[in-house]
């Protein structure tokens, strides 16, 4: 039995992002999901120029989780592009990570009551 997966704190978004090839349907092309920890590797790396050390201490994982995560993500986009494919990106959390905290202490944040 596999671990459970650990938290990682990644940015808050509003929404969704789909990116799509123009002028072709969206029920006649392939889509391509970008999970919001791949997206946050490559945004961390690639936007902000944060070696693969730096973005790990800030999404709350080692160095190697980063470097599998950009590998999965530049895969995943390259192929997209290649085969055409729409780019869906999943950017909502299902659970709350604050962001711009540490890991220890988002864990450790009290829980709200009352809503």
């Amino acid at each position: 039995m596999p671990r459970p997966r650990k938290r990682r704190c990644c940015r808050r978004y509003r929404a969704d992002r789909i990116y799509k090839p123009q002028g072709i349907p969206m029920r006649d092309i392939e889509v391509t999901v970008l999970e919001i920890d791949e997206f946050e590797a490559l945004r961390l790396c690639d936007a902000e120029g944060l070696d693969q050390t730096a973005a790990g201490e800030r999404m709350g994982v080692s160095r190697g989780t980063v470097q599998r995560l950009l590998a999965t993500a530049r895969g995943k986009l390259v192929t997209a592009i290649l085969d055409r494919d729409a780019i869906v990106m999943n950017l909502t959390q299902k659970e709350v990570d604050h962001a711009g905290l540490h890991p220890h202490q988002a864990r450790n944040r009290p829980r709200r009551r009352g809503v």
